[in-house]
């Protein structure tokens, strides 16, 4: 995995101690000396030059998490997320008889969905009064509910491991590639059953996965049952010939086995007038279960049962596609707009977009300080508390579903910036951490059925504007402003080409994954007053 300011974060890491071994001396005397009157408690706000940046193609492979599907966004465009993936034996050198006339009964993928676990209810069964599972609701899936799509899987032929000794790095706008590396059976697809629920009519259904069993007679015996997940039947001859059939040097070990099996390739097209709809999976605990037949011996026909299981927890790489793009975020991100003062911000995940922000202002006098920044410094200000303050345009994102947190760093240098690094809060859900820090969606109340949309973001810069007040050797970076999907996540990912105006060649790993965008207000003067983006200081100062 790429990461290139590692150095750097290690670095800032071993000055962290004394930063807040700072702050701690400053809250001490702080609170003595407001206690004794000697300070007045104020709050000024500053504004913020902010403007759009576009995110180009970037590395997407072994994300966490992957989109799958089609989401088409009013407020951004479609996008088309498609997936690859290698495949690895979960137990090495299967032993496998051509000369016991080995036969496959079935061959299907599983890969579970995320559940909203609060909404899960167990259900009963009419008959019996006795509990058959549960109902559920599926979690991150953006679009219309049931809506269908054309799901096609292939076998992939594109050789994912290593060249000259280096891992490849794998991008999100290289789908071409990989469907030009497709691999059909006899024409068709791997998941060709006459059910079109599996294959053209395609949809993330919520209803939990049921199994029958049955003894050797075929009578049913008993059920059990699981939480959702695509669970899809595949092509049994494929995997006779590419499995079964295959000589056991490409089995012996999973170097040799991903070399001769490339992978899967996962590709979504739209059905009929049905817009689609995305969801965010964890591939890597899906799996292939093979099952199949064979004679005891060469010389005794009785059958036994026998199963290979792949695993998809190989190299992987998210496909995306934009089209349609909306008119006002197209022009928004397209120079020259994107190096201009901005009325609004739009941050998209995945080869999306991003925001600059740059803090204090002019520097009129030219001599390397912002004059705000100056005039805070020569009053002697203590700082207490700072924050940035966005706005969310709500007529533009009335009818888009809304990232539920953003994620502010230092876009200068490519490094988290400090609040983050020493905000160890923790939460229920571990993507709320870093509390203080914040980010996280604001939305107003339910009002009946119908749900809150969201109104502001907040996010802390408390240590980041103390140590432009104390340090005057600290520089006033440009900070970067994304969706996130993991907050835990601070790692970042290469673009496939550097820009030059801004220079900048990397962006929040977080970011890739998140297939979402929103539009806040940005600092512009022609904002109104209310809505415009702000640096809110909270200070003290002697009388």
């Amino acid at each position: 995995m790429h990461n290139n300011s590692f150095f750097k974060t290690l670095l800032l890491l071993v000055s962290i101690s004394f930063f807040v071994s700072c702050d701690k001396e400053y809250s001490e005397i702080g609170d003595a000396l407001i206690g004794e009157n000697n300070f007045d408690l104020s709050k000024e706000n500053y504004n913020v030059v902010a403007y759009n940046q576009k995110i180009t193609p970037i590395q997407s492979d072994n994300l966490p998490i992957n989109a799958l599907g089609i989401y088409d966004n009013p407020a951004f465009g479609k996008t088309t997320a498609n997936f690859v993936t290698q495949v690895t034996l979960a137990s090495v050198n299967p032993t496998i008889n051509l000369a016991l006339n080995p036969v496959i009964d079935s061959v299907y993928i599983d890969v579970p969905y995320f559940v909203d676990a609060t909404q899960t209810k167990p259900i009963s069964n009419t008959t019996t009064v006795a509990i058959a599972g549960n109902a559920y609701e599926l979690d991150s899936i953006y679009g219309a509910k049931n809506a269908k799509m054309k799901l096609s899987i292939y076998g992939s032929g594109r050789y994912m491991g290593t060249q000259v000794g280096a891992a490849q790095t794998f991008y999100t706008n290289q789908n071409a590639e990989f469907d030009g590396y497709k691999i059909e059976y006899l024409g068709k697809r791997l998941n060709d059953d006459p059910d079109k629920s599996q294959n053209d009519e395609f949809f993330f259904n919520s209803k939990q996965n049921t199994l029958i069993v049955k003894d050797a007679a075929g009578i049913e015996t008993g059920r059990t049952y699981s939480a959702p997940s695509m669970r899809l039947k595949l092509n049994a001859t494929f995997f006779k010939d590419r499995i079964l059939n295959t000589p056991a040097a490409n089995l012996v070990t999973n170097e040799a086995f991903t070399d001769y099996f490339r992978g899967l390739y996962f590709k979504v097209e739209q059905y009929g007038t049905d817009k689609g709809s995305l969801a965010m999976i964890n591939f890597a605990n899906g799996k292939i279960t093979i099952k199949y037949k064979e004679n005891t011996s060469a010389t005794v026909d009785t059958r036994i049962d026998k199963t290979i299981v792949l695993n998809m927890s190989g190299k992987a790489v998210s496909l995306l596609n934009e089209s349609n793009t909306n008119a006002a975020y197209d022009k928004a991100t397209t120079l020259p707009n994107m190096a201009l003062e901005a009325d609004k911000l739009y941050l998209k995940g995945g080869e999306g977009s991003l925001a600059i922000l740059e803090l204090f202002g002019a520097d009129i006098n030219n001599d390397g300080v912002p004059d705000e920044l100056a005039n805070i410094r020569n009053n002697g200000w203590l700082i207490n508390e700072a924050n940035l303050v966005f706005n969310i345009d709500a007529s533009s994102m009335a009818n888009s579903f809304e990232p539920e947190r953003i994620y502010l760093y230092d876009f200068t240098n490519g490094l988290p910036v400090l609040d983050y690094l020493v905000d160890g809060t923790s939460a229920v859900k571990p993507k709320r951490a870093k509390v203080v820090f914040d980010g996280n969606l604001k939305k107003a109340p339910d009002n009946g059925t119908v749900k809150g949309r969201g109104l502001t973001y907040k996010i802390r810069i408390t240590n980041h504007i103390r140590n432009l007040v104390n340090r005057k050797d600290t520089k006033n970076v440009k900070l970067g402003l994304v969706v996130t999907e993991d907050i835990a996540i601070a790692n970042f990912n290469f673009l496939r080409t550097a820009t030059i105006t801004p220079a900048f060649s990397v962006a929040p790993r977080a970011s890739v994954m998140n297939p979402l965008g929103t539009i806040l207000y940005g600092g512009k003067s022609t904002v109104p007053d209310g809505k415009r983006l702000k640096l809110e200081i909270y200070y003290t100062k002697p009388n």
